[in-house]
């Protein structure tokens, strides 16, 4: 009987202790979820804003947000002409362009987020990075590369012959559908000559 109650005690004794091995892990996990929880964080969805807009300036571009709850706080934006073209209203974080933007010269802007305690110039929040993103309109007309292209063709030359290849571009932003398609048209000498899509 003793040997029994031996060998049943070492058989529970790897369990128990096994037991509290998890039960600590589960705190140490739980310790864990609590504390990123509790993480500071600056939180917004990526901005944009249209070009040319013809309405009065400045115009809403979007709102940078931290988790940071101080009543001295105060956002700040660094970077790519920031305080310059982009000025952000320091107790909301609301974000303004205070100039149309054109994409043909500009398609996006990186600049740095802070949020500071007004009283002592301290950071609350690491800094970080956003892009502002400018969207095109279709507001280009294509283009020709250059003023004159010359062609020529054998006379008698069956009909469908090429004579030469014309090209043309558009500014505009090419990921966006139909914004910087071209196509061809010959306006003199129709009865001769045709022109496809391709130039």
């Amino acid at each position: 009987m003793s040997h029994l109650l031996l060998l049943f005690s070492l058989f529970l004794a790897p369990a128990v202790a096994d037991g509290g091995s998890q039960k600590s892990t589960q705190n140490l996990c739980s310790d864990d979820v609590s504390h990123r929880r509790q993480k500071r964080d600056w939180i917004w969805n990526q901005m944009h804003i249209k070009e040319e807009i013809d309405t009065p300036l400045p115009h809403h571009v979007g709102k940078i947000t931290s988790s940071v709850r101080n009543n001295n706080a105060k956002y700040i934006i660094e970077g790519e002409y920031a305080n310059t073209i982009f000025k952000v209203e320091e107790t909301s974080g609301d974000v303004y362009a205070f100039e149309r933007l054109d994409r043909e010269k500009k398609a996006e802007y990186e600049l740095t987020a802070l949020i500071i305690d007004r009283t002592n110039n301290r950071s609350l929040e690491r800094p970080s990075k956003f892009i502002i993103k400018v969207y095109d309109i279709n507001d280009n007309a294509p283009v020709f590369v250059q003023k004159v292209f010359n062609g020529s063709v054998p006379e008698m030359s069956p009909v469908g012959t090429s004579v030469t290849k014309v090209t043309a571009v558009d500014a505009d932003d090419p990921t966006v559908s139909g914004h910087a398609t071209v196509t061809y048209e010959v306006t003199t000498g129709g009865e001769y000559f045709t022109i496809d899509d391709s130039g």
